[in-house]
């Protein structure tokens, strides 16, 4: 309790019992106590009011699950594995398996959060109790040091920053909430910011997390001594950060859905609190316009049935997922078309074009309209985004008839498998192009970028290789099919491919090698032809496809490549292949002239005996 007492500002107001009690450190805990459980004069998103009206409706059965599970000392890691019983006496640093993400997940104590949930919903002592014994546990077995980095990280401590002053709502107000716990608690979160304070992971995501722990240990608990100083430098960071992170179009910097989302939570988060206790004049407007345009991006660059693409470390995840957040947005920013995809196009406005271009994140879609059914491709070639990005610009992800017919593998893994991790993120295992087979650089440019009503144009080129450049070009016909250009030049020599893989599950796929063609096999809903135009010393040839659509989950899928052998003194190798979805049979499309003519590209489209014919004006 000294250690503690030396840390608070005895002179706030509503201390004066404290600062009386110094001489009685026990007598001083029970006035600090009596003091927070008092205490209105700090506003919260979890409302400690609500707890009343929260009984009986508050916690769902995974969280009884979970919370029944902790007070046993079974706890949850890294979700994708099952919980794992930590002892009698916990053993905060367990490892049950070889990923690492499972004993830093276990440090973040999602399994407190379900414990304080439950304690609303049932009022029954036992889970407040618990989690206050777990709590004291933990900080006495967990000092700052060499021998417990797995808990020390800065993001796990930035996550229990945000995390523990919601559980102090959840608790604070439960008599087997004590003066040991109150001071064990809040020595934690003392040691905890002035630890942040030292760590400030600038152009990452952990440092927002980072930030709005320690933005939400000083605004929830302003007695510190030391709380307007973590409070400026919070927001300090996130006003750096928001401007440093996230690109002009929305997008955080990288690059990966999931990472994305997150980041407008952190950004988010800390301005909401902020607001909550009357200082978010300390964000300028420009902040919430920069996370306007963010929460844009999953409504630009999701697939029709609201699932992720998983370009670099994202996940699918369920359809509609996004739904709530939607709504969220919309009463927030007046959002017509946020409250359109919040409600499934019940209420509010359709978004005001098909076709999106994030120049800067390197990122487009293309789609037929806004149900649920519509056809929809989305591509990358953008700029390094880091640990969560892969290297492979020019990757697509073609989407129709409410299935994801050529999805993007995803990342599989983070830790204790690298063998696992490194082949999801191989260039080769992406709708892409290859030399030898090699990994890919990231110098991504925009050459064309041409909506239309009924033809959408993209062009990027990505200087993929030392000596070698990567163009791709997309022709978005109709809203319903694409014709792709790809061409390699410069000066390299080696085996060039274009790379496409499939969606699992729809048996087996139907290699045509005669006509250069593939398809998938559903026997029902909406399939995909791929067919690349012949040429001399063509060859088509099946790979190795896994997709994974969960953590730790993998499945087999049909993978195949085009690809020619290119001679150094030949400066361009060029494949044009059409990528058809269709619901019954395969329309009649052919394509029957390529020409270049006045530095213009032109492909010439036979479809149903009609003529099309469409170009781009090459560099």
């Amino acid at each position: 309790m000294k250690s503690l007492i030396s840390r608070i500002d005895l002179d706030s107001e509503g201390l004066e019992k404290v600062k009386q009690s110094l001489d009685n450190p026990e007598n001083a805990a029970r006035e600090l106590l009596n003091y927070y459980k008092q205490r209105n004069s700090v506003n919260h998103p979890i409302d400690r009011n609500l707890i009343a009206t929260s009984r009986g409706n508050i916690a769902t059965e995974k969280d009884f699950e979970t919370a029944n599970n902790a007070l046993k000392h079974i706890f949850v890691g890294q979700p994708a594995y099952p919980p794992y019983f930590c002892g009698d006496d916990i053993d905060w640093g367990t490892r049950p398996v070889p990923d690492n993400e499972w004993v830093w997940q276990l440090n973040r104590m999602s399994f407190w959060e379900a414990m304080g949930k439950v304690y609303w919903h049932t009022g029954d002592e036992k889970y407040a109790e618990a989690w206050g014994e777990q709590l004291i546990d933990w900080t006495r077995k967990n000092p700052n040091d060499e021998n417990h980095k797995y808990a020390w990280r800065s993001i796990e401590a930035g996550i229990r920053g945000y995390r523990w002053t919601g559980l102090f709502q959840r608790f604070i107000d439960s008599p087997s909430f004590t003066p040991e716990v109150l001071v064990a608690f809040l020595n934690s979160c003392h040691d905890h910011t002035e630890y942040l304070m030292t760590k400030y992971t600038t152009r990452s995501n952990w440092g927002l997390m980072e930030a709005e722990g320690m933005a939400f240990i000083a605004i929830t608990f302003p007695e510190f001594e030391n709380a307007e100083k973590w409070r400026e430098e919070a927001f300090r960071r996130l006003n750096n950060e928001i401007n440093i992170q996230v690109y002009p179009d929305g997008h955080q910097r990288e690059l990966a859905m999931g990472y994305h989302l997150g980041c407008i939570g952190w950004f988010f988060r800390t301005y909401e609190l902020a607001k909550m206790n009357g200082i978010e004049n300390a964000f300028p407007d420009s902040y919430l316009e920069r996370i306007e345009k963010m929460c844009e991006v999953p409504m630009k660059l999701c697939l029709p049935n609201g699932t992720n693409v998983q370009f670099g470390d994202a996940w699918e995840g369920t359809p509609g997922q996004h739904n709530e957040r939607f709504r969220e947005w919309a009463e927030f920013f007046g959002r017509e078309d946020f409250l359109y995809l919040a409600t499934d196009g019940k209420e509010g406005k359709k978004p005001d074009s098909t076709a999106y271009a994030l120049p800067v994140s390197g990122l487009y879609s293309m789609r037929s309209g806004w149900d649920e059914d519509a056809v929809c491709l989305v591509l990358k070639c953008g700029p390094d985004g880091g640990g969560h990005s892969q290297p492979d610009n020019g990757t697509f992800d073609l989407y129709a008839g409410g299935r994801n017919l050529m999805p993007d593998a995803g990342s599989y893994i983070y830790s204790g498998n690298p063998e696992g991790r490194a082949w999801f993120r191989q260039t080769k295992v992406h709708q892409t192009l290859t030399l030898d087979g090699k990994n890919s650089k990231y110098d991504p440019n925009l050459i064309l970028w041409q909506p239309g009503d009924s033809l959408d144009v993209l062009v990027v080129e990505n200087k993929s290789y030392e000596d070698l450049t990567h163009r791709r070009t997309v022709f978005f016909v109709d809203k319903r099919y694409c014709v792709i250009v790809d061409e390699a030049h410069g000066s390299a020599a080696g085996d060039v491919a274009i790379h496409f893989q499939l969606a699992p599950g729809g048996g087996e796929a139907v290699f045509n090698h005669a006509a250069n063609s593939v398809q998938t096999g559903f026997n029902q809903g909406w399939n995909v032809f791929v067919q690349t135009q012949n040429q001399p010393d063509l060859k088509l040839e099946e790979e190795e496809g896994w997709v994974s659509f969960k953590y730790t989950v993998k499945e087999p899928r049909p993978a195949f490549r085009y690809h020619l052998k290119k001679e150094s003194e030949k400066s361009n190798v060029r494949f044009v292949t059409l990528v058809i979805p269709f619901e019954k049979e395969v329309p009649e499309i052919q394509i029957t002239r390529i020409t270049e003519e006045s530095g213009k590209l032109k492909i010439e489209v036979l479809e149903n005996g009609y003529r099309k014919i469409f170009d781009y004006k090459m560099n």
